[in-house]
C-alpha cells in the first residue's frame, strides 16, 4: 500500500488547530457550537472527494457513503469532532517532531513539562518515527481527530481507487463523544451498517471488543441559609455535608488512581456551589453490572447515612446509565471483531484485545443493535497536555481501514 504519512500529519494538524470541545453540562446537540467548525469542515471535504449522500443531521452527525465496487456487508467508520473537556483545548498550536531520536521531548510553551521514555514505554518503541504533540498549555486532540484523519484518508483512497473490492461503506463523524452524548437514539438507522468500527484506540494492534460499564451520578445538596452572625442552631451549611459525603466514599480501594486492569471505580468530577446549596458530580465504572449496581448502592449509602446527621437539609442522588460493556452483545457475534485481526495478521500486525478502561461511540452502538468494535490510532497520554501520536502508526490504522474493508467483500460472480 503506499504510505499515507503526509497527508495524515497534514489532516491531524489541520483538523486538530480547530477548537472542538464539548461541554457535559449544555443541553444542546451538539453540545458547543465550536464543533460545527470540524462538521461543516468534514461535509465539505468529503463532498469534494466525490463521497455520496454526505449530509449534516440535524443532530450533529456527518454521514457520507462510499459506494461499494463489490459485493459484501455495510460497514461504518465512525470517529468523533469533539475533544475533552478536562484539559485546556482551545488555541491548540500542533508541531511535529521529525525522526524522533529516543530522548526527552520538551514543550515550547511549557518548559517545566517533559515527555520521557521513561514514563512512557510506548514512546521508547518510536524512535525515527514521525511525533505529534501540541505546545504544552493544550491538549492535542487526537483523541479523536486522529481517528477522523485516518477514516478521511481511506474515504480518499478508495474514492480515488474504485478499482479496489469493497462492499458499501457508510461513514459517520459523531460529535460529543466525550460527554457521553454522541450516539443519538437515530443513528443506527440513519448509519444503516451491518457492523461499524470506531477507529478511537491507542496502541497498533488494538482491537478492542469490551469496555467499561458507566453511569453518572449528581447528588444535590441544599442546606439551610441564614446570616453567619445569626446562625446559631438554624444553619446548615451544604458544603460541610458535601465534604462528609465526599470523606465517607471509599478513599483506599475505589478511586481511578488506585485501580487498573479489571477494577471498576467511583470518581468524583466536579464539586460545585455555596453554603446554601452544592452539587456533587461523580462517574461510575465496573465491567460488570452487578459491579456497577454495587458502587451506586455505596454512593446512595453515603447519601443517606449524611441525610440521616442533619434532617434539616435535603440530599438527593440521581443515577442515569450512560453506557454498557460492549462484550455483552459482541460476544455473542464475533465477526466484525474476527475480520479486525484477520485484517491485523494480514498486515503483519498482531491484534490485542484488552479491556478499555473507558467507552466509545461503539460502546452504544454495540448496545443499539449496531456492533461496532473499536480499532487503534496510535493516541497516546489522551487528555492532557502530554498528548502525543506517531504518524506511522496512525498509517497502520489507515491500512488496517482499508485491507478489513477489502477482505469483507465477496468476490463477484
Amino acid at each position: 500500500m503506499p504510505p499515507f504519512d503526509h497527508e495524515l500529519e497534514t489532516r491531524l494538524v489541520r483538523y486538530a488547530a480547530i477548537d472542538s470541545q464539548s461541554d457535559e453540562d449544555s443541553p444542546s446537540s451538539p453540545s458547543t457550537k465550536v464543533q460545527f467548525g470540524m462538521l461543516h469542515l468534514l461535509e465539505s471535504e468529503l463532498r469534494d472527494m466525490g463521497a455520496r449522500d454526505v449530509q449534516l443531521t440535524e443532530y450533529g452527525v456527518v454521514l457520507a457513503t462510499i459506494p461499494a465496487t463489490a459485493p459484501g456487508p455495510v460497514i461504518g467508520l465512525l470517529a468523533h469532532v469533539d475533544t475533552a473537556p478536562q484539559f485546556n483545548a482551545t488555541g491548540v498550536k500542533p508541531r511535529v517532531i521529525r525522526g524522533y531520536n529516543g530522548g526527552a521531548i520538551s514543550f515550547p510553551d511549557d518548559p517545566a513539562l517533559s515527555l520521557t521514555p521513561d514514563d512512557n514505554p510506548y514512546l521508547a518503541e518510536k524512535v525515527g518515527h514521525d511525533l505529534i504533540t501540541a505546545s504544552g498549555t493544550t491538549l492535542l486532540g487526537a483523541d479523536d481527530k486522529a481517528g477522523v484523519a485516518i477514516i478521511m484518508t481511506a474515504a480518499r483512497h478508495l474514492l480515488a481507487h474504485p478499482d479496489l473490492p469493497h462492499g458499501p461503506i457508510r461513514i459517520a463523524f459523531t460529535p460529543d463523544e466525550e460527554v457521553g452524548r454522541g450516539v443519538s437514539e437515530r443513528l443506527p438507522n440513519d448509519l444503516g451498517a451491518d457492523f461499524a468500527y470506531t477507529f478511537d484506540g491507542a496502541a497498533v494492534g488494538e482491537v478492542e471488543y469490551e469496555s467499561f460499564s458507566a453511569d453518572g451520578v449528581v447528588v444535590k445538596i441544599k442546606g439551610v441559609s441564614i446570616h453567619p452572625g445569626l446562625a446559631k442552631g438554624k444553619m446548615v451549611n451544604a458544603i460541610h455535608l458535601a465534604a462528609k459525603i465526599i470523606a465517607a466514599l471509599p478513599q483506599h480501594t475505589m478511586l481511578p488512581e488506585l485501580t487498573d486492569e479489571r477494577d471498576g471505580f467511583i470518581h468524583a468530577t466536579e464539586m460545585t456551589g455555596g453554603s446554601s446549596e452544592m452539587t456533587i458530580k461523580l462517574i461510575l465504572r465496573d465491567f460488570e453490572r452487578d459491579g456497577l449496581a454495587q458502587k451506586g448502592a455505596v454512593v446512595q449509602a453515603v447519601c443517606a447515612a449524611v441525610q440521616a446527621t442533619e434532617p434539616r437539609a435535603e440530599i438527593t442522588c440521581t443515577i442515569k446509565p450512560q453506557y454498557r460493556n460492549m462484550r455483552y452483545w459482541l460476544e455473542t457475534d464475533m465477526t466484525p471483531v474476527d475480520l479486525a485481526r484477520n485484517a491485523c495478521r494480514a498486515l503483519g500486525i498482531e491484534p490485542v484485545s484488552v479491556p478499555i478502561r473507558g467507552g466509545t461511540d461503539g460502546s452504544r452502538l454495540t448496545e443499539m443493535g449496531v456492533p461496532c468494535p473499536n480499532l487503534f490510532t496510535g493516541m497516546q497520554n489522551i487528555h492532557g497536555p502530554q498528548e502525543w501520536i506517531s504518524v506511522q502508526d496512525m498509517a497502520r490504522a489507515t491500512d488496517l481501514c482499508l485491507t478489513l474493508a477489502q477482505m469483507a467483500a465477496h468476490p463477484k460472480s
